[in-house]
């Protein structure tokens, strides 16, 4: 048989943990806050609303920032444009290294070995470092860090699409595709492409956290967005200096980062086990 194989699927429900139930609450209210900061933030994002470092109080829940900006409102915007742009990222680099992965499993032994050279060369430097140099060469903004980071990223979905890709080059129904006489592209999206699916989609996942702890680093550098614009890594830069008088207010930025990458591993770990349960049992 040169059919492509079938994947089964489990008849029963699926069995959601507490902590995945808990994880995908996080995410929902992480996404909820993004989508309508600019209907229940206070303040505007950049808005001076009182003076600098002002105390939490039923004017300020959380206190202002160093400008006088309310800091609440300052981390619902912040939270979104973390998002967005790590969202933008992962989307880019799994674009832009999936498919370089396909193309180099079923493109031939000449493109194979260009695109991995090249990857191998790009993987050989310190990533964060690299990330800053090409940061401080072409300036910083939202566009700079998308393309940076994403194409930066795409380096390492390049090697495990690639390694998926080659498994099924080698089936037998890719050759019957081929005999067939079907087109590189056809092959690699509509034969190779959905048996490989699940193992990237959980990737996206883990590498969507490496990429929104990246995007908080580089803005915690000073190289994120600029000012006036919020982020999470900034923000904890920004009011570092209330630390020092046992003020923990610019601690919250840092544990709304942390506990997003905790919530989306957890997510990733219950849908692994599972799709290990569906395919294996």
């Amino acid at each position: 048989m040169t059919d492509r194989p079938n994947i089964r699927r489990s008849t029963g429900a699926a069995h959601i943990s507490p902590v995945q139930l808990a994880a995908a609450t996080v995410m929902w209210l992480y996404v909820l806050a993004a989508l309508l900061a600019p209907l229940i933030a206070p303040y505007g994002e950049a808005e001076i609303a009182g003076e600098a470092f002002a105390p939490w109080s039923a004017r300020h829940w959380l206190g202002t920032d160093q400008l006088g900006r309310d800091f609440l409102s300052r981390l619902l915007y912040g939270l979104r444009n973390s998002l967005a742009l790590a969202v933008v990222t992962t989307l880019l680099s799994f674009l832009v290294g999936g498919l370089a992965g396909l193309l180099a499993a079923t493109g031939g032994r000449i493109v194979d070995t260009v695109l991995s050279r090249l990857v191998d060369v790009v993987m050989a430097l310190p990533a964060l470092i690299f990330a800053l140099m090409l940061l401080t060469v072409f300036g910083t903004g939202a566009v700079q860090l998308v393309l940076v980071i994403g194409l930066l990223d795409a380096t390492r979905v390049f090697r495990i699409a690639r390694a998926l890709a080659m498994r099924e080059a080698a089936m037998d129904y890719v050759e019957a595709a081929r005999l067939r006489g079907e087109g590189l592209a056809r092959i690699m999206i509509a034969e190779i492409l959905p048996n490989v699916k699940a193992p990237l989609l959980a990737e996206m996942g883990m590498r969507f956290s490496f990429v929104f702890l990246t995007v908080a680093t580089l803005s915690f550098l000073g190289l994120g967005l600029q000012p006036p614009a919020a982020d999470l890594g900034s923000m904890v830069r920004e009011n570092a200096t209330l630390i020092t008088y046992g003020d923990f207010t610019p601690l919250i930025p840092a544990a709304l980062i942390a506990l997003l990458a905790m919530a989306v591993n957890f997510l990733i770990d219950g849908w692994l086990e599972e799709e290990e349960a569906v395919h294996g049992g």
